[in-house]
């Protein structure tokens, strides 16, 4: 009895392993029909992109948003004379020259007062803006303004929506600005893929001299078996427009698969995408990772954008397409942070969501944390979706 009983223990064993990876092999099937990720990839044999090392030393703290960079003063012209200015006096183009006897003695006529010139509608048209308020300083400003009475506001025409502003930055604006140091931003992921799923996020602001690299990693399930992971990178040099890409990949990675890849390269002329379909490279074009830094370097230049109700343009080349997406500044919310309430701004892309369609990212960006995003929520369509919560103080590299 005891030797039959030995003998049917290793086939017990055998089949309860057999039963177990059944089930991890379903699982995984399973998830691969679910979840768009897989369907990303269109192959293994490129190779990935080698990451830029840093070493991460120190903690980010909430400070006051930072001032933006000025542009070099402009040379100022002198005015001409206007026909209205009355002509000198022989004294007055003279210094020092005496007077005639009999002016000496008589008092001098009172000079008349200006008549008002009526200014032109062109001149009027041609008189320079105001330079823009800070948003804090704007919108206590516009708290204060007494309210318009009825008959001031009957006479007055609404005023025409603002046009979205195309998101590339001029040098001369752009000569004060200096690039934060590398950073890492860690992230709670919690989402559903036809149920309820959690796990963690990072992005890593990477750069070494004049080159960059942006990294958006996400992982479905335990960090130290992911069930899902992929990580999408933009590979690129500074300028002064911002970042300007030169490779995208992305690289999805599924249990007991190969790990797949694909890629966007980017010349002076042309992007190609995955497949060999070839675009014209736009100006300031960004990629699906570079998208979120160049934002955050656009409302560092330019605060003034970071305003509800204003709009920007980012043309954005995706594996699928190359095209021209607007970005609204929907509201002022404060979120609960590891480091407490921190005041952000909701952007989000003027697109609908459908399933099949492009992964679209609304941002909540930090004045006080350098303009990173503190909340980023990738959406497939309706009920798929990732939303990706700032989980700890931002870490950042030495200065270079």
């Amino acid at each position: 009895m005891p030797i039959e009983v030995a003998s049917r223990m290793p086939a017990a064993r055998r089949l309860a392993a057999l039963g177990v990876v059944l089930s991890v092999l379903l699982l995984h099937a399973g998830l691969g029909l679910v979840v768009p990720l897989d369907t990303l990839g269109e192959g293994s044999g490129e190779r990935a992109l080698r990451r830029i090392e840093v070493a991460f030393v120190r903690d980010l703290a909430p400070t006051a948003p930072p001032p933006a960079p000025t542009a070099p003063p402009s040379v100022q012209r002198p005015r001409a004379a206007t026909a209205a200015a009355p002509p000198a006096s022989a004294a007055q183009a003279t210094p020092g020259a005496s007077r005639p006897p009999a002016m000496a003695e008589a008092p001098p006529p009172p000079e008349p007062s200006p008549t008002p010139v009526p200014m032109p509608d062109t001149l009027a048209q041609a008189a320079p803006e105001p330079a823009p308020k800070p948003v804090d300083e704007a919108a206590t400003a516009l708290a204060a303004a007494p309210e318009p009475t009825q008959a001031a506001a009957a006479s007055t025409p609404p005023l025409p929506a603002a046009p979205p502003v195309p998101a590339v930055a001029s040098p001369a604006t752009a000569q004060g600005f200096e690039w934060p140091p590398s950073t890492r931003l860690s992230y709670q992921l919690r989402g559903n893929f036809r149920g309820e799923v959690q796990g963690t996020a990072q992005v890593e602001w990477l750069r070494s001299g004049t080159r960059y690299q942006v990294h958006l990693d996400v992982r479905v399930g335990p960090n130290f078996a992911p069930l899902v992971s992929r990580r999408m990178s933009s590979d690129g040099e500074l300028s002064p427009e911002g970042l300007r890409p030169q490779r995208y990949q992305e690289e999805t990675r599924q249990m007991l698969r190969e790990p797949r890849r694909r890629s966007i390269t980017f010349d002076d002329m042309r992007i190609v995408l995955p497949g060999g379909k070839e675009h014209e490279r736009l100006a300031g074009v960004q990629d699906s990772a570079s998208q979120f830094v160049q934002l955050t370097y656009l409302f560092t230049l330019k605060p003034e954008l970071l305003q509800p109700g204003r709009s920007l343009e980012v043309p954005l080349a995706l594996p699928s397409n190359v095209d021209r997406w607007v970005y609204d500044v929907l509201a002022r919310e404060v979120l609960d942070t590891p480091m407490g309430p921190i005041e952000t701004f909701h952007v989000k892309p003027r697109r609908d969501t459908r399933p099949g369609g492009d992964l679209v990212a609304e941002v909540w960006f930090a004045p006080s944390l350098q303009y990173l995003p503190v909340r980023i929520k990738i959406r497939q369509d309706a009920e798929t979706y990732v939303d990706l919560m700032l989980q700890r103080a931002p870490q950042q590299a030495q200065k270079e």
